[in-house]
C-alpha cells in the first residue's frame, strides 16, 4: 500500500473533526501530490506530540522558522510507508528520543494552519516517551524543553494546547 492509499484510510477513518478530515480527502482527491511539500496548494504533514505522562508533561520544540513553540512533526518523506511511521519519524528526529511510541488509535487530532511554505493539512498523533527518555535538539529547533501540561497554555498555541487536551483525554 502506497503512503497516499495508507493516508486516505487514515483520514476515512477519522470520527471526530468530519468536517476537516472531509477537507483533507478533497484536498488528496483534487491533488495526487498533496502529500508532498512540492504542491504548492497545501500539503499533508505528520506530527507527534511527545508525552511523559508518568511525570506529567510535555515535550516542545522552538520552531526555527516558525519561532513558536510546537509538537515535534513535519513533511511527509518518500521513504515513509504510513502516515504513522511519518509522524513518529518526525518526532524521533526533532525530540531526539529513540524508542517513542505513539499513542494507540491513530491520530489524536487534525489541524490546518498556513505557513511560509503552504498550507498544512496537519494529522496529529501522540508519542510516548521511553522511561528515562533525553531529549536532544535537531538542527530543526531553536530550542527543545519539556513543559508541564499546565505549562503549555502560557507558552503554545491553542492547537498545541487543543492537541495536548485530546491527549490526555485518551491517555
Amino acid at each position: 500500500m502506497s503512503l497516499f492509499d495508507d493516508t486516505v484510510l487514515v483520514l476515512k477513518g477519522c470520527e471526530d473533526q468530519t468536517e476537516l478530515c472531509q477537507i483533507y480527502l478533497d484536498h488528496l482527491a483534487a491533488h495526487p501530490d498533496g502529500l508532498w511539500k512540492a504542491c504548492g496548494d497545501g500539503h499533508i504533514t505528520a506530527s507527534a506530540l511527545v508525552v511523559d505522562p508518568g511525570r506529567g508533561r510535555v515535550l516542545l520544540t522552538l520552531h526555527k522558522k516558525l519561532r513558536m513553540w510546537l509538537q515535534m512533526g513535519g513533511h511527509c518523506e518518500p521513504e515513509d510507508a504510513t502516515l504513522a511511521q511519518a509522524a513518529l519519524r518526525e518526532g524521533t528526529e526533532e525530540s531526539g528520543i529513540p524508542g517513542l511510541s505513539l499513542l494507540p488509535g491513530g491520530p489524536v487530532r487534525l489541524d490546518r494552519h498556513l505557513t511560509p511554505c503552504a498550507w498544512h493539512l496537519d494529522v496529529q498523533y501522540a508519542a510516548i516517551a521511553p522511561p528515562g527518555a533525553v531529549e536532544a535538539i535537531s538542527d530543526e529547533s531553536l530550542d527543545l524543553r519539556w513543559f508541564a501540561y499546565d505549562e503549555v497554555g502560557g507558552v503554545a498555541d491553542d492547537s498545541v494546547v487543543r492537541l495536548l487536551e485530546a491527549t490526555r483525554a485518551r491517555l
